[in-house]
C-alpha cells in the first residue's frame, strides 16, 4: 500500500487559461507531449519538455510564478502535475482536456 499522501490536482478549463495568458501576469506553461506531438500545434511561449524527462530538468521550471501543464488529452500532464506538488511546487495546475480542449476553443471561435 502506497504510504504517500494524497495530493488533490487543481486543474483548470482552457478557456480560463486563454484568459489567463491574455492578462498582465500571464502563467507559465509547460508541454509534456512527444515532439511528434508538438510539431502539430502547441500553446504560443510553452515551454516543451517531455514527460519522461522532467525529473531531470526541475530546475528549468519556475517555483515563483503560476505554471500550467498540458499534454494532449490532459492525463499525462495529470500526472506530471502531481510529481510537481509532491517536488515542492506550489502553484501548479493541469489543463483540462490538454490540448483538444485548447484546440476546440480556438476552432470554436471563443
Amino acid at each position: 500500500m502506497d504510504d504517500a499522501p494524497e495530493i488533490q490536482v487543481p486543474e483548470i478549463p482552457a478557456r480560463q487559461l486563454k484568459d489567463m495568458i491574455a492578462s498582465p501576469n500571464p502563467p507559465f506553461t509547460l508541454d509534456v507531449r512527444e515532439v511528434w506531438e508538438v510539431s502539430r500545434g502547441a500553446i504560443p511561449g510553452a515551454l516543451h519538455i517531455p514527460m519522461n524527462s522532467i525529473p531531470n530538468r526541475l530546475g528549468e521550471l519556475p517555483r515563483d510564478r503560476t505554471m500550467v501543464v498540458y499534454c494532449a488529452e490532459g492525463i499525462r500532464s495529470y500526472v506530471v502535475v502531481d510529481f510537481l506538488l509532491r517536488q515542492g511546487f506550489r502553484d501548479v495546475k493541469n489543463l483540462e482536456g490538454g490540448m483538444s480542449a485548447w484546440e476546440y476553443l480556438k476552432y470554436a471561435g471563443r
